[in-house]
């Protein structure tokens, strides 16, 4: 059965992913918030107490990688530099906690500053987020 849930998970996030960056189109214009530049990109995910981390999906720009495999309460990326004019960075996480108040929350850095974060709660927990530079 967990091996069914672990499998259900990675699938969800894989579609959350295709769907946030086919719905997103790339733009050739530079803007103030920095698309035209490359961007050092850390993923983080952090979960309560007694809960365990399994699997992490996270990318820029549609070219995901799956870390699985995973456990602990804490998880972080390596550094993955962007392609200068990438759009967005994607990151999606799935946890079990030990109960129904279990929370995980997910993280995305970019250049040094959070920028983006995302949480869930409950036993079966699947936090994600995404952000456009």
């Amino acid at each position: 059965m967990n091996q069914l849930l672990r499998g259900a998970f990675v699938a969800v996030i894989a579609a959350m992913l295709i769907g946030f960056t086919a719905s997103c189109s790339k733009d050739n214009d530079d803007n103030e918030n920095g698309a035209g530049k490359s961007h050092k990109v850390v993923f983080k995910a952090i979960a309560s107490s007694g809960s365990n981390i399994e699997v992490a999906v996270y990318g820029i720009d549609g070219n995901p990688t799956t870390a699985t495999s995973l456990s602990g309460t804490t998880w972080s990326s390596p550094e993955v530099t962007s392609e200068p004019g990438a759009y967005n960075a994607t990151v999606g996480v799935n946890a079990v906690g030990p109960d129904a108040s279990a929370t995980l929350k997910v993280q995305i850095w970019v250049d040094g500053e959070l920028k983006k974060e995302g949480t869930s709660s409950g036993q079966y927990l699947s936090a994600s987020t995404s952000y456009t530079f």
